[in-house]
């Protein structure tokens, strides 16, 4: 099977229509083929070949609570996928009005929080969060589709715990959650003796 089959495959798993106008706008569905041979076939999660059979799933504790933030259905309907076919709870919001209203009736284990939103920012949200007691310890994982290292070091340096840069793969979102949420689902910076992020920027983009 051709690569652009595998790639039509995949779309049609997650219920979006190859030729819709959200697909062709949103770059993060044109992920999952880059990281594959032309022979390789993509499975119903996303995750392919040599990586799916070396790397074992990773499942969520019971009850385990993952706020996704994003004003893209698609990259909504893509992170709900991975998680629930992982186990885990989903609730999402569209924007970070939204997400600050839902984390007052529901504390998350985990917020993947886009950068980019309509009205209030990522950047404003994050500082809500990390201000608020009831979810200063939850680790968050910022989103982006800028590829400038300045922002990736910005956002670390005002309380996210990890950047995922979109386009992302199954293997780059499980590969931050591992980092970030021990065996037993209780976030790492919980257990930290400061309230300072624990994963730190590889590089300071401003040479200081």
């Amino acid at each position: 099977m051709g690569i652009f089959d595998s790639v039509k495959r995949w779309r049609a798993h997650l219920g979006t229509a190859d030729a819709s106008p959200q697909t062709a706008a949103d770059p993060a569905l044109a992920r999952a083929p880059l990281d594959l041979e032309p022979t390789e076939e993509i499975s119903a999660d996303g995750y392919v070949g040599p990586e799916r059979r070396a790397k074992p799933r990773v499942s969520a504790r019971s009850g385990t609570k993952v706020l996704i933030v994003d004003d893209s259905p698609t990259i909504v309907t893509v992170l709900r996928k991975l998680m629930q076919q992982n186990d885990f709870r989903t609730f999402e919001a569209y924007s970070a009005e939204e997400a600050l209203e839902a984390v007052k009736r529901d504390r998350p284990d985990l917020i993947f929080l886009d950068i980019v939103l309509p009205g209030m920012d990522g950047f404003s949200a994050l500082r809500a969060l990390r201000r608020d007691p009831t979810t200063k310890d939850v680790p968050i994982i910022m989103i982006s589709g800028n590829t400038q290292a300045t922002e990736q070091f910005y956002v670390q340096r005002i309380g996210a715990d990890d950047f995922m840069k979109k386009p992302f793969s199954r293997a780059e979102v499980f590969a931050r959650i591992e980092r970030l949420v021990d065996a037993e689902g209780v976030p790492r910076r919980a257990n930290a003796s400061t309230g300072a992020s624990l994963v730190r920027p590889t590089m300071n983009p401003f040479g200081a």
